[in-house]
């Protein structure tokens, strides 16, 4: 059984990042997003876009209040 992922054109990518088509299309120039060719149309997999995000997910950094120096 073949599972069939939903591939995502350039400008959906986008409006789902918050971006400008731009972006995404530099993303698959500089070969940092796995992209499938279909004919002359380039698609994304939903999948590739949710790996992206969660790869360049910054944590934020808890620190205690006693650890913070005063500057004066």
């Amino acid at each position: 059984m073949v599972i069939v992922e939903r591939l995502l054109s350039v400008q959906q990518v986008a409006e789902l990042l918050g971006t400008t088509v731009r972006f995404p299309r530099r993303l698959i120039e500089e070969r940092r997003i796995t992209f499938v060719k279909v004919g002359r149309h380039v698609r994304i997999p939903e999948s590739a876009v949710s790996a992206f995000v969660a790869e360049h997910t910054v944590q934020p950094v808890t620190v205690r209040p006693a650890v913070l120096r005063r500057v004066a």
